[in-house]
């Protein structure tokens, strides 16, 4: 008899901040526009011998932020500790991080799935950390090399781990999506995916479903178990990774095995979990507190300020947007976009007597970057033109989608390798095609299907 199992999953979040330097030194903070590796270093991020960290008050600030963004408590008194490992893109042989004191602890993620039910996913903590350097695998004279660029290295890093509270791949995407719109909208970081200033893991087990009398219980228990997918630098990779997890960890357990606790990493090209290593527990980093920064004490003043620096979250513009008669697909987009948000607020709070709100969340899905230049009032002028005339004919949406599939290879490729933009680019050549009358969210759910079923 096959067992009943459910998913039992936690993200850890890491986001690289926005200041102007590292986090316990000088360094300029800007490892993605160097010109060259190793030219943003010195004693401290390099961990020689007698260098002394001194903390980042900016950095600070943004994670105190980003904790109250989450729903979190910011703990008065915080301090740092040194985590243990030995790794050489970690040049000291630990790195500064949080464990017992975190800035942030106890927030909570809330979000509407299938545009009714509420999900919530509690958050256990946000701490901030250092970067790490950045490994590069190259060919030289014929051999094999590892280089290591310390220009992210001393980046400050903030993570933010849930409970296991996400039940599913999809789940777990929509929550990592969730963390991505609340940390653009606070501005503590660009959380460019691409490029690695966003980074996804999680922490995927399974546990069996037992009866108990005529009820299940569908929560399931804690498993002594956990295998952890590391670095994924796209949504849509989290969500296959994870299924692909799921069903590794399902094969054993009906084997009557028990699964390994054990770290894997997603191999883009191949679309299939990478085995790094065996997992480590908490003990196994041996930390301690970090003995030259003594504790931080936070005042309630300057947590209040930070505070007040917050204004509309995501989840309340999109809860805004859909009890106007937008649809969620397009309020999804807009939200991740302030900007936009605002822009499209002002236009419904104007055009609202003239007809179907709808259109305006579909035509703003292809207009996104003409709206956030234009004046409100020549914008609904622009909105009234455009309504005019959309197609959304499913035959002739599908005939450009083919087209413009065939003919940009490369952003299709792009897409297929967790570069996000390119779906969207892909929705431009579609609407070029159409002179701008394509109904847009049609034709992104057409190119996403089509992409996703030719893989």
């Amino acid at each position: 008899m096959k067992i009943k199992l459910i998913p039992i999953i936690g993200l850890e979040v890491h986001v690289e901040l926005k200041t102007n330097s590292k986090m316990f030194c000088g360094c300029k903070n800007d490892p993605f526009g160097a010109s060259k590796p190793n030219i943003y270093t010195c004693p401290v991020c390099l961990g020689l011998p007698g260098a002394l960290p001194v903390p980042n008050k900016k950095a600070i600030e943004l994670t105190v932020k980003l904790g109250l963004g989450l729903g979190c408590e910011i703990n008065r008194e915080s301090r740092f500790d040194r985590k243990h490992y030995f790794y050489p893109d970690l040049p000291k042989g630990y790195q500064i991080s949080q464990y017992e004191k975190p800035f942030a602890s106890g927030g909570e993620l809330k979000f509407r799935i299938q545009n009714s039910e509420f999900r919530i996913i509690r958050v256990r903590r946000v701490h901030l950390e250092e970067d790490t350097g950045k490994l590069l695998h190259r060919k030289i004279d014929g051999e094999e090399v590892s280089l290591i660029d310390f220009n992210r290295s001393g980046v400050p890093l903030a993570e933010i781990v849930t409970e296991p509270d996400i039940r599913s791949a999809q789940e777990a995407k929509e929550t990592a999506k969730k963390i991505y719109q609340i940390v653009r909208a606070l501005g503590v970081s660009d959380a460019d995916m691409e490029k690695g200033s966003m980074r996804l893991e999680a922490n995927i087990s399974l546990s069996e479903i037992k009866e108990k009398g005529k009820r299940k219980k569908e929560k399931g228990e804690l498993p002594d178990y956990k295998v952890e997918i590391k670095n994924i630098n796209s949504f849509r990779f989290m969500e296959r990774a994870i299924n692909a997890e799921i069903e590794r960890q399902e094969k054993i357990l009906e084997s009557g095995k028990k699964v390994q606790q054990q770290t894997f990493g997603w191999d883009t090209e191949k679309q299939e979990l990478k085995p790094q290593r065996v997992k480590e527990e908490a003990a196994d980093y041996r930390y301690f507190p970090e003995p030259d920064i003594p504790p931080i004490v936070l005042s309630d003043d300057w947590i209040l300020k930070i505070k007040d620096q917050i204004s509309k979250l995501p989840e309340e513009i999109y809860e805004g947007l859909i009890r106007t008669g937008i649809a969620a697909a397009a309020a999804k987009v807009i939200v991740g976009d302030r900007e936009l948000a605002e822009k499209i607020n002002g236009i419904i709070r104007e055009i609202k007597e003239i007809g179907d709100i709808r259109d305006i969340g579909n035509w703003a899905l292809h207009h996104q970057e003409m709206i956030k230049e234009k004046p409100v009032d020549e914008l609904i002028s622009l909105f009234k033109q455009g309504r005019e005339g959309l197609v959304s004919d499913s035959g002739q949406l599908k005939r450009w989608v083919k087209e413009v599939v065939e003919d940009n290879v490369q952003a299709v490729n792009d897409y297929r390798k967790g570069k996000e933009a390119a779906l969207m680019f892909l929705v431009g050549q579609a609407q070029r095609l159409a002179k701008g009358k394509a109904d847009v969210s049609l034709v992104k759910d057409m190119l996403s299907s089509k992409l996703s079923s030719d893989l």
